[in-house]
């Protein structure tokens, strides 16, 4: 019964000595895939991290609650710029230890990934909690400030902007009544002319009129001259055939 009991105990710790083995070993891989990547300094070799990230997962499967490795898996997804997923497992580890400086080195990744995901407030708050568990972290401090500059830099921006923006609506606005000035001026303007094209128009139909009238009037002038100008002759014509007469009449007495 003993050596039974012996046996079984040595085959579960074999069996145990096998399981961490082969969990080590897809640690020491993925480290190796890690650290391949870092040594290419010419680019960033997002292949080998994601090499490195499905070890990590591998290992993580046998023992899920591992710190080092889960800081790990965050550390290659950081690197494949895989921003929102390494912040949220770098919020999973700060949450889930106790221990102040593995707190502080988590909130401290987990601003990193926010601020390169441009999300500036959330990033200056993971700062503020790892300085909360670590407070003379002096690289946290330097992020921290470069975080707070960069969002005043990114709203002095917008403000200029938003000032821009109401400069150019008021130019517009301007723009546009000057536009309706001169489109109303313009319509007065067309209007007048249009005014004096009537005007015109009616002169030059009344002035053939006037004209056709004086026509008239001369030609009965005339007439009137011709038929005074035949009396006249007529009238000469008698006096001087009675003047003839007179004068023969005289001979023959």
């Amino acid at each position: 019964m003993k050596r039974g009991y012996l046996f079984v105990l040595f085959l579960m710790v074999w069996a145990m000595t096998t399981w961490a083995q082969s969990e080590r070993k897809f640690v020491r891989q993925g480290n190796k895939y890690y650290e391949a990547a870092l040594k290419d300094t010419t680019r960033q070799d997002t292949a080998q991290y994601n090499k490195a990230e499905i070890e990590y997962r591998k290992a993580l499967e046998k023992k899920p609650d591992d710190q080092k490795w889960n800081f790990n898996l965050a550390n290659s997804l950081y690197k494949q710029n895989k921003m929102e997923e390494s912040a949220e497992k770098f919020k999973e580890i700060a949450d889930k230890t106790e221990n102040k400086i593995e707190k502080s080195r988590a909130f401290h990744n987990m601003g990193n990934s926010l601020l390169m995901n441009n999300k500036l407030d959330e990033s200056i708050d993971a700062y503020k909690e790892a300085l909360r568990n670590n407070p003379g972290d002096l690289e946290t401090k330097y992020n921290l400030l470069y975080a707070m500059n960069l969002k005043k830099k990114q709203e002095e921006q917008k403000k200029n902007q938003d000032q821009d923006k109401d400069k150019n609506k008021d130019q517009n606005k301007d723009q546009d009544k000057n536009k309706d000035k001169n489109q109303d001026q313009n319509k007065d303007k067309k209007k007048d002319q249009n005014k004096n094209q009537d005007q015109q128009n009616k002169d030059q139909q009344q002035q053939p009129q006037q004209s056709k009238i004086s026509k008239q009037n001369a030609e009965q002038m005339l007439q009137a001259l011709e038929n005074s100008e035949k009396k006249t002759q007529e009238k000469v014509k008698k006096i001087q055939a009675m003047k003839a007469q007179s004068k023969k009449v005289e001979k023959d007495w």
